[in-house]
């Protein structure tokens, strides 16, 4: 068991469902301290806070559009105010935005993508580096993707790309920080039943890529959770940097 990252203060964006919910109550649970991030899920956000509370550990809500790059970078702050210092920073917040070809997506799908997957990761990074260069110690845990290598499932590209920005962003940040004794990695889940896949993937869709998993099933977010844990703690991973775990189930074996 992980016992290094009680009282680490951590911020995690994206965090009302899915894999960002899951890492946020299991780090609740390991005592770390907690800001989770929602845009539209309040209600989802607040149930995962309840719950990490339920069980005594310490958590804020902060909420807003990580596409936005004065939200972006001020999410940081304002964890970074509202615990004490910042520790961790886990960007996960992402979204596809419908599943469209290259040819066919229009201006409106191209920026959103971009400005959540792309500027999301880029703003919040951006400002915790300069917060974390100053103390000279910390972690930031991007989220990308199986589709960073893949180009992604039908219709999937525009989403695939931006995830290869994160992936390489992940490297870039790792190899800048490294001498502020601060570590950059990233985790790439494969097909991970959430509410992303709920609502972009058609049961089809889903089939054929369990098909293709080695282990026989779709992933869960609880499957991934580990993976965060891993590389949060300094115990287990304080050699560790520029590097992207893949969590797919054998899909993917780069």
């Amino acid at each position: 068991m992980v016992d290094d990252l009680a009282g680490r203060r951590c911020l995690i964006t994206g965090a009302s469902s899915g894999i960002g919910a899951a890492v946020a109550e299991r780090f609740g649970a390991l005592g770390a301290h907690l800001a989770i991030h929602c845009n539209d899920n309040r209600r989802g956000a607040d149930a995962v806070a309840d719950t990490i509370r339920a069980k005594g550990g310490k958590v804020v809500v902060l909420q807003g559009d990580v596409g936005d790059p004065a939200i972006a970078g001020g999410l940081v702050d304002d964890a970074h105010k509202a615990l004490g210092g910042l520790d961790i920073v886990i960007n996960n917040a992402g979204a596809m935005f419908g599943r469209t070809s290259i040819a066919d997506a229009t201006d409106e799908q191209y920026e959103r993508v971009i400005d959540v997957n792309i500027g999301g990761v880029f703003y919040a990074a951006r400002r915790a580096a300069v917060l974390m260069r100053e103390q000279r110690s910390g972690t930031i845990i991007n989220t990308t993707s199986i589709a960073a290598r893949s180009g992604g499932g039908g219709g999937a590209g525009l989403y695939g790309s931006a995830k290869g920005f994160v992936s390489t962003i992940t490297r870039v940040l790792a190899k800048e920080l490294a001498p502020f004794g601060i570590r950059v990695n990233a985790v790439a889940p494969g097909v991970i039943m959430t509410p992303f896949h709920e609502r972009y993937s058609t049961p089809e869709q889903l089939e054929a890529s369990r098909n293709g998993i080695p282990l026989g099933r779709l992933g869960t977010a609880e499957d991934c959770v580990g993976a965060y844990e891993f590389l949060a703690s300094e115990r287990m991973s304080g050699y560790i940097t520029g590097q992207i775990i893949e969590v797919n189930g054998g899909q993917l074996m780069p």
